[in-house]
């Protein structure tokens, strides 16, 4: 007969339960990870075959319905004819890349400050020269000296002053006296001492959050994946989507056929 002190010695921590749940969900979510990514390597896959097998007779359907809203303008010469001809032919046209029309004009940030100022009407000025104050110039050289990452006998040490003078350095360029007063302040009063860290329990509270938060995440991206066209394309044939293109294809070459005797037909009339 156990005794409740030895029952209570068998029972599992509360960290022991903690660490056995989120075991479990680690190994959920990557099976969920895995069939997402199935998923959508499936999509991929599909969509470029559907692109490589239809796309040029989606093309070829468009350059032929472009061609007959043009026959169709040319032998009204209505206003109205000639607007959809337009339109048909600009959705044909091809659009020029947008890096050829920006180039010069855009960085990873927008526009250039020459290019916005261009389009404002603004005039293009040099960038002002600052020169710092002689105070200015001796906090620099005091900071330098005192706070330089070469100094420094750790990793972590050195990462620290890197970061450090790299505040120094911006400070110093703009000619910011008062800013480099409170770096050196800041470099007198030593690092911040390190926070205690978080317990076991806290440690796996934090990871199944995580866990569920990157759920979420997966969630959301399956089900964009599902709303997409080409993953309603697969729903209709999941165990055979070639022969699903094999059929979409002969319609849209009966379709084809059909445009172009139409357009020989309004050819052969003018």
């Amino acid at each position: 007969m156990t005794t409740p002190e030895a029952d209570q010695s068998q029972a599992p921590r509360p960290e022991e339960r903690l660490e056995r749940a989120v075991r479990a969900a680690e190994q959920a979510l990557i099976d969920y990870e895995i069939a997402v990514e199935t998923f959508r390597v499936e999509v991929e896959n599909f969509s470029r075959l559907h692109d490589q097998k239809l796309g040029p007779m989606y093309t070829r359907l468009e350059e032929l319905d472009a061609r007959i809203a043009e026959a169709k303008a040319a032998r009204t010469s209505d206003p109205e004819d000639i607007r959809l001809a337009e339109e048909a032919r600009a959705r044909v046209m091809p659009i020029p890349g947008v890096e050829e029309l920006l180039n010069g004009w855009m960085d990873g940030y927008g526009l250039f400050p020459e290019a916005s100022a261009m389009l404002t009407d603004q005039a293009v000025r040099p960038p002002e020269r600052v020169r710092p104050s002689e105070e200015a110039r001796k906090l620099y050289r005091e900071l330098a000296r005192k706070a330089h990452p070469d100094l420094a006998q750790e990793d972590d040490e050195r990462t620290r002053r890197e970061e450090f003078i790299t505040r120094v350095n911006a400070a110093y360029a703009r000619g910011d006296e008062a800013l480099l007063r409170e770096l050196a302040e800041e470099w007198a009063a030593g690092p911040a001492p390190a926070e205690p860290g978080p317990s076991r329990s806290e440690e796996l509270y934090a990871r199944l959050e995580w866990l569920a938060q990157r759920k979420e995440l997966l969630t959301l991206i399956a089900r964009e994946l599902e709303d997409t066209a080409i993953a309603a394309m697969l729903r209709l044939a999941p165990d055979d989507p070639d022969a699903l293109l094999d059929e979409i294809a002969e319609k849209l070459l009966a379709d084809v056929a059909e445009r172009e005797a139409e357009l020989a037909g309004l050819l052969g009339q003018e």
